[in-house]
């Protein structure tokens, strides 16, 4: 787990300003204050690649409609199909919580 080298008080903070957020406009405004708006929308944009891979896209279609670089992809890969299923996870928590919404 690559995240064990970077486990530290800075990064329990930052991870426990996350978790204290309680909206999508709380989270827009943190956002905004912590990030560029490039940052941000690197991280929206490989959270977009993790679920376009998940339900089965090619690399071009996600290439074409992202954005996003072969690089992008083949690392955003990587990790759904070697790393903590991390993407997995909050993808299917998103996902859940629309379906929910949507009753």
């Amino acid at each position: 787990m690559q995240i064990d080298k970077l486990r530290g008080k800075e990064l329990d903070q930052l991870f426990k300003a996350i978790l204290s957020l309680r909206d999508l406009e709380e989270c827009y405004e943190f956002f905004d204050d912590l990030c560029t708006i490039n940052e941000i929308q690197s991280l929206a944009q490989r959270l977009e690649v993790a679920r376009m891979l998940q339900n089965g896209f090619t690399y071009h279609k996600i290439e074409t409609e992202t954005g996003a670089s072969t690089a992008t992809i083949s690392r955003v890969k990587r990790c759904l199909n070697y790393g903590n299923d991390g993407y997995k996870m909050t993808l299917d928590r998103v996902k859940e919580s629309e379906l929910q919404v949507e009753e």
